[in-house]
C-alpha cells in the first residue's frame, strides 16, 4: 500500500514513510492510493475477533512495510494500558447504543490512536535510528492523549500547543502536569485554529522541518485515523451479530478527523453496513453548513462547554474534498488556496454526494447542557458535553429501522462545571484526576504567532 498527498505534489510514500512526515510535503494530507474493501465472508471471521486481533486484521490492510508480527505486538502495547478488556465498549442505552471510548490513559477517544502511534514513532526510530521533535495542536484532548503517548520515550521529544484559557481545567492539567524532560508544553494566546494554523506553517517551512525532525501527532498524521477506523467496524460487527446488518453512527466533531475514519470504515465494509454518518457539531456549525448548504466558511470561534469542537477549520476535511472532487489532487490544491485566501469555499454542487454519507445537526449551548440532565434522568447515564452532542444529533436525525451508535468520546468527569450545570453535582473524579489540581505544573504562555513559536522549539528541540 502506498500513500500520495491530496494535492498530488509527492511520490507515493509507503506507510512508515507516511507516518513520519505527518504532513505531506506539498501541504497536502496523506491517503493510501486506494481504500481497501472486504466482504461479508471477511466480516464473520472478524466477528469472532478481540478488539486486539481486529485492530491488527484492518490496519494489515493498509500496511505492508511492517511484519505481522512486530505490528501484533504494538498493538498489543497500545491497548494494553486500557481500563476495559473490550477497549472499546458497546453499550444500549433505552434506544441508542453508546460506543465508550474513553478507557485508555488520558479518559478521551484520542488514546485509542494515539497509544499506537506512540508506539508506531518508536517502533521506526528503533529501526531507521536518529530522532525526533513532535510537534502538534490540540483543542483539548489530542494533548494530553499525546503526552502519554511518548513521554519519556528515547529519541522524540514532544511540543503541544492549546488555546491559552480555552480548554477546560482538566484538559489543561493533564498536559502541563506532566514534566517528563521530553515534553514541552505551549499555551497560545489564541484559540485552536491559531495554534493549528502555527503548527501548519511550521510544517511547511521546509528547512526548519528538516533541521528538527519534525513529526505531526494530530489528526494530520493518518495513522491517527486508520486506528480510528477500528471502533467503527468493532462497534457494527457487535450488532450485526445481534442480526443488524444496517447500523448508523453519531459522531461528535469539530476537526472532521473522527468522522473521516467512519468514512473509510464505512468504504471498507460492504455497501449499506454502515449506512449513515450524523455529524454532529456545537455553536462551531462550520461542517454542518457545509452538509446542508455547500457552504463551507470560517466564522468567529465561539466557546462553549464542548471545547475541543470549538473550531472553525477542519483540517481534516481536505481528505474529505479529495474524494469529492474524484480524486483530482490538483482541483484541492486550487480549492485550499481559495481557502486560505478568502476563508470560503462553495461546494454546493456537491450536496447530492455528500448526503449519501452524511446527515448533520448543530447542537446549542442550552440544548446540550439540557441533554446531559435529560439522558441522565432517564438512564442513570452520564455523558459529557462532547457526547451529549452525539446523542442529541441522533435524537434529531436517527431513521428509526436502523440502531444508532452515539461516539462518548470522553469521561465527563473531564468537563466537570458542565456536567454540574446539568444534573447539580460534578461527578466523582476517576483516580487519574483526582490530585491533578495538586500536582506541579509546567507551561510555556506564548503569542499566537509563528515566530514566537519557532524560537521556542528550535531552542528545546533534540538535534542530530
Amino acid at each position: 500500500m502506498q500513500y500520495i498527498s491530496t494535492r498530488g505534489g509527492i511520490a507515493p510514500l509507503s506507510f512508515t514513510d507516511a507516518v513520519m512526515m505527518g504532513l505531506a510535503r506539498d501541504g497536502g494530507l496523506l491517503l493510501p492510493q486506494h481504500l481497501p474493501a472486504v466482504d461479508h465472508s471477511t466480516l464473520n471471521l472478524w466477528q469472532q475477533m478481540s478488539y486486539q486481533q481486529l485492530a491488527c486484521a484492518i490496519v494489515s490492510l493498509f500496511i505492508d512495510d511492517i511484519p505481522q508480527r512486530d505490528l501484533e505486538d504494538l498493538i498489543d502495547q497500545a491497548y494494553a494500558s486500557f481500563a476495559h478488556p473490550q477497549v472499546t465498549p458497546l453499550r444500549r442505552e433505552g434506544d441508542l447504543y453508546i460506543l465508550e471510548l474513553f478507557h485508555g490513559p488520558t479518559l478521551a477517544f484520542k488514546d485509542v490512536a494515539l497509544q499506537f502511534l506512540g508506539n508506531l514513532f518508536s517502533y521506526i526510530l528503533a529501526q531507521r535510528g536518529g530522532f525526533m521533535n513532535i510537534l502538534g495542536a490540540t483543542s483539548g484532548d489530542t494533548g494530553s492523549a499525546a503526552i502519554a503517548g511518548v513521554r519519556g520515550k528515547k529519541g522524540i521529544n514532544i511540543f503541544i500547543l492549546h488555546p491559552h484559557g480555552r480548554t477546560s481545567p482538566l484538559q489543561a492539567l493533564q498536559m502541563t502536569t506532566v514534566l517528563d524532560a521530553n515534553v514541552h508544553n505551549i499555551a497560545v494566546r489564541g484559540t485552536f485554529d491559531d495554534a493549528q494554523a502555527i503548527v501548519k506553517s511550521l510544517f511547511n517551512e521546509l528547512d526548519f522541518r528538516d533541521q528538527h525532525q519534525l513529526g505531526a501527532v494530530n489528526s494530520i498524521n493518518w495513522a491517527r485515523v486508520l486506528a480510528q477506523v477500528v471502533y467503527y467496524v468493532y462497534a457494527y460487527l457487535k450488532l450485526r451479530k445481534n442480526g443488524h446488518g444496517s447500523v448508523d453512527f453519531s459522531v461528535p466533531t469539530g476537526n472532521f478527523g473522527d468522522i473521516f475514519a467512519g468514512f473509510v470504515a464505512k468504504n471498507l465494509l460492504p455497501a449499506g453496513c454502515l449506512h449513515t454518518l450524523i455529524l454532529a457539531t456545537n455553536a462551531n456549525d462550520l461542517l454542518t453548513r457545509f452538509v446542508h448548504k455547500g457552504d463551507y466558511s470560517k466564522g468567529q470561534v465561539i466557546a462553549t462547554s464542548s471545547p475541543s469542537m470549538d473550531i472553525q477549520i477542519a483540517s481534516n476535511f481536505e481528505r474529505y474534498l479529495f474524494y469529492l472532487h474524484d480524486e483530482r489532487g490538483d482541483k484541492v490544491q486550487a480549492d485550499m488556496e481559495q481557502f486560505t485566501q478568502s476563508g470560503r469555499l462553495d461546494l454546493s454542487r456537491f450536496r447530492t454526494r455528500t448526503a449519501e454519507d452524511f446527515l448533520s445537526h448543530s447542537v446549542s449551548e442550552e440544548d446540550t447542557i439540557a441533554t446531559i440532565a435529560s439522558f441522565h434522568q432517564a438512564h442513570g447515564y452520564l455523558l459529557d458535553p462532547h457526547s451529549a452532542i452525539g446523542v442529541k444529533a441522533a435524537q434529531v436525525c436517527r431513521n428509526a429501522s436502523r440502531p444508532v451508535v452515539c461516539l462518548a468520546t470522553a469521561h465527563p468527569a473531564k468537563f466537570g462545571a458542565a456536567v454540574c450545570k446539568a444534573i447539580g453535582s460534578e461527578p466523582p473524579l476517576p483516580p487519574a484526576l483526582a490530585d491533578l489540581d495538586k500536582r506541579e505544573s509546567r507551561c510555556e504562555i506564548l503569542d499566537a504567532n509563528v515566530a514566537a513559536v519557532r524560537r521556542f522549539v528550535a531552542a528545546h528541540a533534540l538535534a542530530a
